[in-house]
């Protein structure tokens, strides 16, 4: 088994890697959707965010209201410590059984996207970075996300920089150009995965 972590800047393009990689064959672990179901209603993880942080966060369903959330939590990193001391480890699990799951000759891709800012790409056999400069980062934001472009801009620097991203790369795959050459690229990265597989 290959243990593969992807990652990238909001908006460079990463969740269309992660389904061209899908559609070669990955095993793809997605840490962002992992982290919405474990504190889904019912669950352990919903249960311990509603001890921590009360009835408010909840919308009139049960369901946790993520916007409410994300404004308590977003500007006071106690809060934000003690919402990731639930979800972490509870997503960890999950990935694990997960990964465990896939078979031994698997290539099992994470789709993490704060690897670089939370240290972990020594967790993984190879890194895939997938790249974009902050201008194309920022024009996808704002025109296909319909953000508003100072909350991009705040998003933007509250992840690692471009070069730390890099710096922990043993893949780059450049996402500037057309879909045509994003998906030629990702081809030449599967193959080489498959290769160390």
């Amino acid at each position: 088994m290959l243990t593969v972590g992807l990652t990238g800047g909001i908006g460079a393009g990463k969740s269309e890697v992660s389904r061209l990689l899908a559609s070669h064959g990955a095993v793809i672990v997605d840490a962002d959707r992992i982290a919405r179901e474990v504190v889904e209603p019912g669950t352990e993880g919903h249960a311990a965010v509603v001890a921590e942080f009360g009835d408010s966060v909840l919308l009139p369903d049960g369901a946790l209201n993520r916007p409410a959330l994300g404004r308590v939590v977003f500007n006071d990193p106690e809060r934000l410590a003690a919402l990731n001391a639930i979800v972490h480890p509870l997503v960890a699990a999950r990935s694990a059984e997960l990964q465990e799951a896939a078979g031994e000759h698997a290539v099992v891709v994470h789709d993490v996207p704060l690897l670089t800012e939370n240290g972990l790409a020594p967790r993984y056999d190879v890194v895939v970075v997938v790249d974009a400069s902050p201008e194309t980062q920022l024009d996808r934001l704002v025109r296909l996300r319909g953000m508003p472009r100072d909350e991009a801009r705040s998003r933007m620097a509250a992840q690692a920089t471009r070069a730390e991203r890099l710096a922990v790369a043993d893949h780059v795959i450049d996402n500037e150009g057309p879909l045509e050459a994003l998906q030629a690229r990702v081809r030449e990265v599967w193959e080489q995965l498959r290769k160390r597989a």
